[in-house]
């Protein structure tokens, strides 16, 4: 994968988050839904305004995707995947934990990533066996070997999914705080992914797969981590869910989550 086309995709994604840092304000406090929902939107809409212009001069044949919440198969050929706000509830309240999401797949399979964190300013990046990076230094997954040292992670159920996922979330979540030195649950996921990546998390798992975690699952990998489906056979765009680990603690957290 060409250092120019990462570096431009790095510079469009950075102007992207510049352009949501003059909507974000950590005093934000929406009153209802109704202007939250409006807020939610507006933030999307002005980062994607900024990047299809941008990855579609770099990129004329990749065809674009924003649909944060898509999943399943893609059709050949090249993709930019879009997570336009990471996170995008955090940032309508205020919170800091968001960021600027794109990846480029092709035939299915992640060969780019960057993923930008406008509010702390890091931007975590990688190709297809080009290694990942954080603000232009390798990254490395931790060299943990036991869960009852490690940080462990997940995201959250969308709105609309049914009582049994809400459940196996519920007591995936208790399994893993039985065997790990601490669980999260937040949003964004890629952020949790761009952590484990880092070595500052652990393991992340998730029972969805969206298109748009690819970008988090390539910095893991292209960091040295392990990124199974949930049976512990290989990850796929369209795997129903993954886990993503440092390698020491992979076999032993996937064995928590399918007891």
């Amino acid at each position: 994968m060409s250092q120019d086309l990462l570096a431009a995709t790095t510079a469009a994604v950075r102007a992207a988050g510049d352009r949501m840092l003059t909507r974000y304000s950590p005093a934000s406090r929406q009153p209802d839904l109704p202007e939250l929902l409006k807020s939610l939107h507006g933030n999307d809409t002005a980062v994607a305004d900024v990047l299809r212009p941008a990855l579609t001069d770099l990129r004329p044949e990749a065809r674009w995707l924003d649909d944060e919440h898509g999943s399943g198969p893609l059709p050949a050929g090249e993709w930019w995947l879009i997570d336009p706000v990471g996170g995008n509830v955090n940032a309508v309240h205020g919170m800091p934990e968001w960021n600027i999401g794109v990846s480029l797949v092709r035939d299915g399979r992640p060969v780019l990533a960057v993923v930008h964190f406008p509010v702390s300013g890091e931007t975590f990046t990688a190709t297809e066996g080009g290694g990942a990076h954080l603000d232009g230094e390798p990254l490395r997954v931790s060299a943990k070997t036991a869960l009852d040292g490690a940080l462990a992670g997940t995201g959250q159920a969308q709105p609309g999914y049914d009582a049994e996922l809400f459940a196996r979330i519920g007591a995936s979540f208790a399994a893993m705080s039985g065997a790990a030195l601490y669980v999260r649950i937040s949003v964004p996921v890629t952020h949790q992914l761009a952590q484990v990546a880092a070595g500052r998390m652990d393991l992340h798992w998730q029972f969805d797969n969206v298109r748009s975690h690819a970008a988090g699952v390539l910095l893991v990998r292209e960091a040295g981590g392990v990124v199974t489906d949930l049976e512990g056979g290989p990850w796929d765009i369209t795997s129903t869910g993954y886990l993503a680990a440092a390698p020491g603690v992979h076999a032993a957290a996937l064995k928590v989550l399918t007891a």
